[in-house]
């Protein structure tokens, strides 16, 4: 693999009015740059925000139950507030990701080729200007699924819409849809897709095209309960089309031994003993006899122990985190063939698409398996702990959390469609939580201040921006 060095290269703010000082750019940031450096950047970035366990960014860990703070339990207790996470989470994924997605799109498009370039240009841009828009409708969806209605159609220009509206939140998933489409038809199966720069697949077309319609997959899939019509069209087209067929699929950004391209989990607990395993996981995995146990945490005299969710802890006394969490080259997830597998037993179980809910099932639950090195476990959990198809989304919504352990967005979206695992919030949970596990975040703080009419109409659109709003796909 090739070393590289992530910089911030490109960094606009999404909202605020402008000032003297055009509070709007980054005064460090290096605007001459080229569409490939913003891509990697972008990439990084993305990865970053999914896999960390920084408080201030990313605590979909704690809220599944997977983690619990040992001495902060703040957000273990749903305090997303004190630390303005909201903020940061806009900050990730609209500006550090889309915006410098849509300045490698401008650049893109205003590139000139030069004379030896003429003849493969044209295949080159459609390339480039599609992966850069799936990987756009990919964070559009991240931000949809975790506040609601955002702002979408006046997003990105600040300067003619520096207060954009909100869009409904369904009305964006209908657009990602038929963008995406326009995406996969626009991705030529040859020719160069990035010069360089894509640490996902390596200017891999097929791959890419995988990825397309994995995510086609994954959005039709979220649409089951709210509009099952466009969903069961959109999981046909995205099977039709071709999705992940083997982990070698995975859509993961490789990260390097040295800071500052680690991990962001190792970032984290390297030098800190903040977190240990959350008690609700390791007590089924524990009853189950589930072998993946000795790879997302580590023992303590033998034994795996999880503290309660919501309750300090003594690091020395629980599980901590599995070595995994302490190799800095450990890869970020952004899709992958389990994840994808446990769509399509989705579908099946639902409307008959696509093969046997048994047996995708089985195949999803040993990805899972082998995803953490132990294929040869898979068959006696399976046998131990098989598909009920008079339930079926019990067994597809815990086997999912338990696989998905480090992919917490991704659980997140499964728990809310599923309603499986059935967590329970903690007592000394904040009040605002209303007794309940969050099924959204709220909108930034900054939000409030700074686009107050348009946070106010968003708000009044989802029905109060609170903890317990459902996004519009939640619908049981």
């Amino acid at each position: 693999m090739k070393k590289y060095i992530i910089t911030s290269v490109f960094v606009l703010s999404l909202i605020g009015c402008s000032t003297s000082d055009d509070v709007n750019l980054d005064p460090h940031a290096t605007y001459n740059t080229t569409a490939e450096s913003l891509v990697t950047y972008s990439q990084k970035e993305l990865s970053d925000y999914l896999t960390t366990l920084n408080v201030n960014e990313n605590n979909f860990r704690l809220t599944m139950q997977y983690t619990q703070e040992t001495i902060y339990v703040n957000e273990s207790n749903y305090d997303f507030a004190n630390r303005n996470v909201s903020n940061s989470v806009w900050q990730d994924n609209y500006v550090n990701v889309l915006k410098n997605l849509d300045q490698a799109r401008i650049i893109t498009e205003a590139y000139a080729p030069t004379p030896s370039e003429l003849a493969t240009w044209p295949v080159e841009k459609a390339n480039k200007l599609a992966v850069i828009d799936i990987m756009k409708v990919f964070t559009y969806q991240v931000l949809v699924d975790t506040f609601g209605d955002i702002p979408y159609t006046q997003s990105l220009d600040i300067d003619k819409y520096p207060l954009p509206k909100y869009d409904k939140a369904s009305d964006i998933y209908a657009s990602l849809i038929a963008r995406l489409k326009v995406d996969l038809i626009n991705l030529k199966p040859s020719g160069t897709v990035l010069r360089g720069g894509d640490i996902y697949y390596d200017g891999d077309n097929m791959k890419w095209e995988k990825f397309g319609n994995s995510l086609l997959l994954k959005l039709g899939i979220a649409l089951a309960d709210i509009n099952p019509t466009l969903a069961q069209s959109t999981v046909n087209e995205a099977i039709a089309g071709g999705v992940m067929t083997s982990s070698s699929d995975n859509c993961e950004f490789k990260y390097l031994a040295a800071s500052p391209n680690d991990s962001p989990v190792y970032q984290d607990i390297s030098s800190r003993d903040d977190f240990v395993a959350g008690k609700t996981l390791v007590d089924f995995m524990n009853t189950t006899n589930d072998s993946r146990i000795t790879k997302y945490y580590g023992d303590v005299d033998g034994n795996y122990i999880g503290q309660t969710i919501g309750a300090p802890a003594e690091f020395s006394e629980f599980s901590p985190l599995g070595d995994f969490a302490y190799e800095p080259t450990t890869p970020g997830t952004i899709m992958n063939y389990t994840e994808v597998l446990f769509y399509l037993a989705e579908a099946s179980a639902r409307w008959g698409i696509g093969g046997s809910p048994a047996a995708l099932y089985n195949q999803a639950v040993t990805s899972s398996f082998t995803d953490w090195g132990l294929p040869g476990d898979a068959a006696a959990y399976i046998a131990a702990n098989p598909y009920n198809a008079a339930n079926w989304k019990k067994s597809i919504g815990e086997q999912a959390w338990v696989a998905m352990f480090n992919q917490p967005k991704a659980a997140w979206n499964f728990y809310r469609r599923l309603d499986f695992p059935q967590l329970m919030a903690p007592p000394t949970a904040i009040n605002n939580a209303e007794g309940k596990v969050p099924v959204r975040l709220t909108y930034p703080s900054s939000e409030v201040t700074t686009n107050g009419t348009n946070y106010a109409a968003g708000s009044a659109s989802i029905g109060g921006d609170k903890l317990t709003t459902k996004v519009f796909w939640d619908v049981n």
